[in-house]
């Protein structure tokens, strides 16, 4: 089965021997797309000798200065975290997980999300994400090397694609013919858009945010908009945005009389 469209996604990795191993790890399984996120010397000598014969890989890898711009065109993004958080994202053990990815990626661009060694994904990181997968281990020592993180997942997809049964037609799996899934950037558009639009009525202070955006993020992940539908929603935005100008003029007008 083909894996081009599912990239391996880096962010902000500090030692070239993991960036190296983990480009071996995806070679061993069938994965070419490699995306790193502001990498720390991933040239180094100790990269190349860890991923000993993924060369090609690792010479491939794209990298970038955002994790946005790393994310561009995914319709699924799928973030690692090995730790509790405040707010909980949806969830996938890694075998659900690869099975998503790998059938996602018959209809698009998919992303597998790895934070930095000694954080992991960050809050604002996942953000991004529409679902976090985690490694299960013993409690008492959860926290995976990198590398070795990377090796887990690709070869829980190299088993999900080696088994692959389609549940679904490819077109069933969108909201309907000529629709699509919201890109990550379709979605990052709506967001901002969104923020301001609550800032403007008042209903989000930007001075006491109180995590309500994080949460309206989550809420608009987990339900997966299709391109049709995003627009909806920012027409409704851009008419709230003009009812509220028409609102201010007229009071700016009657203050003027």
């Amino acid at each position: 089965m083909d894996l081009s469209n599912i990239r391996v996604v880096l962010v902000r990795p500090t030692h070239p021997g993991n960036v190296g191993a983990a480009a071996r790890a995806m070679k061993n399984m069938g994965l070419r797309q490699y995306c790193l996120v502001s990498p720390s010397g991933f040239q180094h000598a100790e990269a190349h000798a860890r991923a000993a014969g993924a060369d090609d890989v690792l010479d491939g890898a794209r990298v970038f200065a955002s994790l946005e711009q790393a994310l561009a065109g995914s319709r699924l993004v799928v973030g690692t975290s090995a730790r509790p958080r405040s707010i909980v994202w949806p969830s996938l053990d890694p075998r659900a997980a690869a099975a998503k990815i790998v059938e996602e990626s018959l209809q698009g661009e998919v992303a597998l999300v790895f934070g930095a060694e000694r954080t992991g994904l960050t809050n604002e990181q996942l953000d991004h994400c529409h679902y976090t997968v985690s490694i299960p281990a013993d409690p008492e020592f959860s926290s995976l090397n990198l590398a070795c993180a990377v090796q887990v997942m690709a070869y829980e997809i190299w088993c999900a694609a080696s088994q692959f049964v389609p549940s679904v037609s490819p077109v069933s799996m969108e909201s309907g013919p000529g629709t699509r899934l919201a890109s990550s950037e379709e979605l990052e558009r709506f967001y901002a858009h969104l923020e301001e639009v609550l800032v403007q009525i008042r209903f989000l202070d930007p001075a006491n945010p109180r995590k309500l955006m994080r949460r309206l993020m989550r809420l608009f992940n987990r339900s997966r908009p299709d391109d049709n539908e995003i627009n909806i929603l920012r027409g409704i935005l851009t008419a709230v945005q003009q009812s509220q100008r028409g609102i201010f003029d007229k009071t700016r007008r009657e203050s003027q009389n």
